[in-house]
C-alpha cells in the first residue's frame, strides 16, 4: 500500500505538502496539488486508519444533532443510540451536541442556527419537511458541513445519507397486515402525526396502495395528532363517536397510548383492529391485552447510532458513505412473539 512518504517522493514535494492536499488545507500551488492528486489516484492510496484516528483527535470535531418529537417516548431509544456513539466518539476528541424540538418549523430552524453558531462540523437531523429546512441543509453542504438525515428524510436535499425505515414499504406492510387480520367490511380511521413529516405521509401512501385492490377495506378519515397523547385521545374519541362504523385504526406515528385509551373508554376494544408502529412500554402493554393486533418496529437505537458513525467516518477520511439509503429492518411484533 502506498504511503504519504512515497507520494511525496514521486511528486518531489514534502510530506507536509501531501498532507495539506489530502486534508484540503489549501496553501498549495494548484499545479502541484493536481500532480499529487494524480499520483494518489494512480496508486489507489487509502488513508491509514491509525493516522485518521490521530488526525481526528487533533481536529476537536463537533457533530450536531437536531431531533423532532420532544416528549415522544419513541425518541428515547434514538437518544440512547446517539448517547452510546457519542461516548465512543469522545475518545477521539469528538463532541456531540443534541437539540430536540417539538414539531415546529421555527424551533427546528432555530436549533440548526444555534448549532452552526457553535461551530459544528457535521449535522444529523430528523428534518421537518419544509423548503426552508431543505435550503438550510443545502447551505450547510456548501459550507463543507455534511448532513445525515435520520428517522425521516427530506426530498431533493444535499444530505449525504439517510438512516431509518423505508416509510412507503412499512406503510405497505401495515396495509398487508390489515388485509390479513380483518375480514368482512373494514372501515379504517387513520391517526397520523403530522402532514409536514415525510415518514408519516409516506406510511399513509404505502398503506393506501396495499389496500387499494381490496373492495372491502375503505379509509373513512385521516387525522393528525402531532404525536401528542392528549390530542390523540381527543381525536380518536371524536372519530369513533362520529363514525361508529369504524372497526379498524391505523396509527402511523406517536399518540398510540392516548388513542388506545380512547378506544377502551368507548368500549370498542373487542371490535377494533389496531395497527401501530414501534415498541414502547405502553404499546407492549396494549399488545399483551389484545387491543393492538400488531406493531411495526424500526430499530430506533440504530437510527441514533449510525448517523454519527457515518458523519465521523466522512469527516475524518473524506470518503462519502457507501450507501445513500441505510434502511433499518422492518420487524413485525404480535402478542405471540413479544
Amino acid at each position: 500500500m502506498a504511503t504519504i512518504k512515497e507520494i511525496a517522493a514521486l511528486a518531489g514535494v514534502s510530506r507536509g505538502t501531501v498532507d495539506r492536499v489530502l486534508n484540503h488545507r489549501g496553501d498549495v500551488n494548484p499545479q502541484t496539488e493536481q500532480k499529487i492528486l494524480e499520483i494518489v489516484q494512480s496508486l489507489d492510496y487509502k488513508p491509514n486508519k491509525a493516522g485518521i484516528v490521530l488526525a481526528a483527535r487533533k481536529k476537536n470535531l463537533k457533530i450536531g444533532v437536531v431531533l423532532l418529537g420532544l416528549g415522544t417516548v419513541f425518541y428515547d431509544d434514538i437518544l440512547s443510540g446517539i448517547q452510546q456513539k457519542a461516548a465512543e466518539l469522545s475518545d477521539y476528541n469528538c463532541s456531540v451536541l443534541v437539540r430536540q424540538t417539538y414539531y415546529s418549523l421555527s424551533q427546528q430552524l432555530h436549533a440548526i442556527d444555534g448549532l452552526m453558531a457553535e461551530g459544528i462540523n457535521g449535522l444529523a437531523i430528523s428534518p421537518y419537511n419544509d423548503p426552508s429546512v431543505r435550503e438550510k441543509i443545502n447551505e450547510l453542504y456548501d459550507m463543507g458541513i455534511p448532513v445525515v438525515t435520520l428517522n425521516t428524510d427530506i426530498e431533493n436535499s444535499r444530505r449525504i445519507a439517510y438512516v431509518g425505515s423505508h416509510f412507503y414499504r412499512s406503510g405497505e406492510t401495515a396495509g398487508g397486515l390489515m388485509r390479513l387480520m380483518t375480514h368482512g367490511d373494514v372501515r379504517v380511521g387513520i391517526i397520523s402525526g403530522s402532514r409536514d413529516i415525510l415518514c408519516h405521509t409516506e406510511r399513509i401512501a404505502g398503506f393506501q396502495n396495499a389496500i387499494a385492490p381490496c373492495d372491502n377495506i375503505r379509509i373513512i378519515d385521516t387525522l393528525n395528532n402531532e404525536d401528542d397523547e392528549t390530542k390523540s385521545y381527543d381525536l380518536t374519541a371524536g372519530l369513533l363517536n362520529r363514525h361508529p362504523e369504524i372497526n379498524a385504526l391505523y396509527f402511523t406515528a406517536g399518540g398510540v397510548y392516548g388513542g388506545c385509551r380512547a378506544i377502551t373508554d368507548a368500549g370498542r376494544e373487542h371490535d377494533t383492529t389496531v395497527i401501530t408502529y414501534d415498541m414502547v412500554d405502553t404499546t407492549r402493554e396494549y399488545i399483551e391485552k389484545g387491543l393492538i393486533a400488531a406493531t411495526i418496529c424500526q430499530q430506533p437505537f440504530l437510527q441514533g447510532y449510525k448517523p454519527l458513525e457515518i458523519l465521523f467516518a466522512h469527516l475524518t477520511s473524506g470518503d462519502m458513505p457507501s450507501d445513500e439509503y441505510n434502511y433499518v429492518d422492518i420487524d413485525i411484533r404480535i402478542r405471540e412473539n413479544l
